[in-house]
């Protein structure tokens, strides 16, 4: 079994085995909580696409997409015919309303794919076939512009970048050379979609910088400021191993950001699994109180800018102070997390999981 199968294996298992913080987790005093909006399905849904408080996109482990254009009340299957075929895991996916999303699905070779809707999910058109064994794409992320970006392990030293001018309608590799050198053992984690990301509220000169995150001995934080021609690598505080690192990252602006992640075979061990910037992902500072375990999500709370929340399979935090100190106030497991620009908050995890946040 590759390094990756285990990272999926040990992670589902780890989801499932009912880890908890209970005597953490306190809903009233956090001021949060989760409404359950479950599928009804037992799929492990890490990719999650919020669009408002009614519609919502989320892929899963087994090569499904679905959708809800009600609060997450009622889901629609609207899964690709070939993902479920080969039984793909789909662990990334963007929407930009109910009709057009890209979804990622992961994997060595050919495993590793990229599907297009234009009609809410009626037909998807494969976009991009990886052809390289020795690639595996983890992550996408798009800007405001439809300009998009997706990471893989590193081929030949290097990680290995795609780009799309035109919401994932094409894609082409990007030469290497200004990826610096990756630090062996250096991966991506594919847990929730967002180990690369761009600042929800880019424009102008900003609207081409994105964030990659890595785990491994030395995880790392990777900054473009032009769509991935270029890159530079920032050394963190988070812990390393080998199934230790950066998991995710979320980013307000193009200074101000935050990551999470830990150890996922240490999955109640929170310390030295958070850190803020506030110079664009230069440098790092570990948060004064840590999360409450392994986390493998994260993402600002738009209705005010320093509130955060960060998902993993032992439950969820919520931080009030820009990610300098954290307080889980739920248990219930999830992969992924994310906020509208209006401030609807959803997160989709094991089992066909899917919660939209409650403020008290």
């Amino acid at each position: 079994m590759t390094r990756r199968e285990v990272l999926s294996v040990t992670i589902v298992a780890l989801a499932l085995s009912g880890l908890s913080t209970v005597a953490q987790a306190n809903p009233q005093a956090s001021g949060f909580d989760w409404a359950d909006r479950s599928t009804g399905t037992d799929e492990q849904f890490r990719g999650l696409s919020a669009l408002g408080d009614r519609t919502a996109w989320i892929s899963g482990e087994k090569g499904g997409v679905m959708r809800t254009s009600d609060g997450g009340r009622t889901w629609k299957d609207v899964s690709p015919k070939t993902a479920r075929t080969d039984e793909l895991a789909l662990r990334d996916i963007q929407a930009w309303d109910s009709r057009t999303a890209v979804a990622l699905s992961i994997g060595p070779g050919e495993d590793s794919r990229i599907f297009r809707t234009d009609n809410g999910g009626k037909t998807w058109r494969e976009t991009f076939r990886n052809t390289d064994e020795s690639a595996f794409f983890n992550c996408i992320a798009f800007n405001r512009n439809g300009t998009g970006l997706a990471v893989s392990d590193p081929v030949d030293g290097k990680f290995r970048i795609l780009r799309s001018t035109n919401k994932g309608k094409s894609w082409k590799v990007l030469p290497t050379k200004g990826m610096p050198a990756a630090i062996d053992p250096e991966f991506n984690f594919a847990a929730s979609g967002t180990c690369l990301v761009s600042a929800a509220q880019q424009s102008g000169r900003t609207k081409d910088n994105f964030w990659m995150v890595s785990g491994g001995v030395s995880p790392r934080v990777f900054h473009t400021k032009d769509a991935g021609n270029t890159w530079a690598a920032h050394t963190t505080q988070i812990r390393g191993g080998e199934a230790a690192g950066i998991y995710s990252a979320a980013f307000k602006n193009s200074r101000e950001g935050v990551i999470v992640g830990g150890d996922y075979t240490a999955a109640e061990d929170g310390s030295d699994a958070a850190a803020t910037s506030r110079d664009g992902g230069s440098t790092w500072t570990l948060s004064r109180k840590p999360v409450g375990g392994y986390r493998s999500g994260v993402a600002y709370d738009p209705r005010n800018g320093r509130t955060l929340l960060a998902v993993g399979p032992t439950g969820s935090d919520v931080s009030r102070d820009g990610g300098q100190t954290w307080r889980t106030f739920d248990t219930t497991a999830y992969d992924g997390v994310q906020c509208t620009k209006r401030g609807a908050c959803w997160a989709s995890g094991p089992n066909g999981a899917v919660g939209v946040l409650k403020r008290r």
